[in-house]
């Protein structure tokens, strides 16, 4: 691709429809400390679905042991306020996660496993072979209730004891759940490790080896690199985001990692520069300020902290002062 069509293709949206799909409310909140009440889980989701995500992981149907913060996973999925367009998905982890969430009227099962071998058996305590084996029997049980299935896979981009992860193995493990029929593929660069030309590299290969299979993207911002790898993934042909309300989450595995791409973070970059992401700016971001007594704590978040480049402010209070003595100068 020549240098030109990269900046005609990526810098000006011209409309163009990108997907923003919201994991705060798993993936985020399943590393606070504290228990967010159901309650306020349930308000946060319905927040979030009046803002216009495409998609919503609301929770995970995993061991209340496992993820404590997530127990209330049942209760939270019944109860939130379903608008439609928006898809409302949860991890699940086995059969029984899985018959809990279809019996919690679960939109779409997420599965997860790790191409890295180090990284699945320190995660997931299985080889990958065994996490596979596991995975069939999930998509089975999904597929005969007829509820989509996405898989996704960790450190497609690297594994931060392995080292390197060759495109090869990644697209071998790609082409084993598409051969099983599910519905979509997320390429997750677990601890911040991708960069913008690898991306770009594996998104196109992807693309041209599987173009109707759904593609989805997660990243992390670890290492400051969240939204350069978004647009590099954009001008590759990805359409698809995960992201995460001020930037909550982390991994155990990258440690000082700053969570997730941050949602706020990324729809106010793609709307600047004209991309559709179907997401009320100002909802979302009025989500974000009210998370920080919600959870304790502050979040990563830029824009919430300091707005949005239309967040004009006033002068200063001598601002006429100002201007008369800057007259008397000239």
């Amino acid at each position: 691709m020549s240098t030109a069509a990269f900046h005609t293709s990526v810098w000006q949206g011209a409309g163009r429809r990108i997907f923003m799909n919201e994991v705060g409310t798993r993936d985020g909140l399943q590393m606070e400390q504290a228990f967010v009440p159901t309650g306020d889980k349930i308000a946060l989701v319905n927040a979030l679905s009046q803002a216009g995500l495409s998609k919503i992981e609301v929770t995970a149907f995993v061991s209340p042991t496992a993820i404590p913060a997530l127990r209330d996973g049942e209760i939270v999925m019944r109860e939130i306020e379903r608008r439609p367009g928006t898809v409302y998905t949860a991890l699940v982890p086995n059969v029984r996660g899985a018959e809990r969430a279809i019996e919690a009227r679960t939109d779409e099962l997420n599965l997860v496993m790790s191409v890295s071998e180090t990284h699945n058996l320190c995660n997931l305590r299985m080889q990958r072979r065994q996490s596979f084996a596991s995975l069939r029997q999930v998509i089975a049980t999904a597929q005969q209730a007829g509820v989509p299935v996405n898989v996704s896979l960790s450190c497609c981009f690297g594994c931060p004891m392995e080292g390197e992860v060759p495109q090869a193995e990644v697209l071998d493990w790609v082409q084993r759940f598409a051969d099983l029929g599910v519905q979509g593929i997320t390429l997750c660069d677990t601890t911040g490790m991708a960069y913008p030309s690898q991306v770009h590299e594996l998104v196109r290969a992807f693309k041209a080896r599987w173009p109707a299979l759904g593609l989805t993207l997660h990243f992390h911002n670890t290492r400051g690199m969240a939204l350069a790898n978004v647009l590099a993934s954009i001008d590759a042909g990805a359409d698809r985001f995960d992201a995460s309300i001020g930037g909550l989450g982390g991994c155990p595995y990258a440690p000082g990692a700053s969570g997730n791409a941050c949602t706020e973070e990324i729809v106010h970059a793609l709307q600047l520069m004209g991309y559709d992401t179907g997401v009320e700016l100002a909802q979302i971001v009025a989500a974000a300020r009210a998370l920080p007594e919600l959870i304790g704590h502050e979040t990563p978040s830029q824009i919430a902290k300091a707005g949005t480049r239309w967040d004009l402010h006033q002068p200063p209070a001598d601002f006429a002062d100002i201007r008369e003595r800057a007259l008397a100068r000239a």
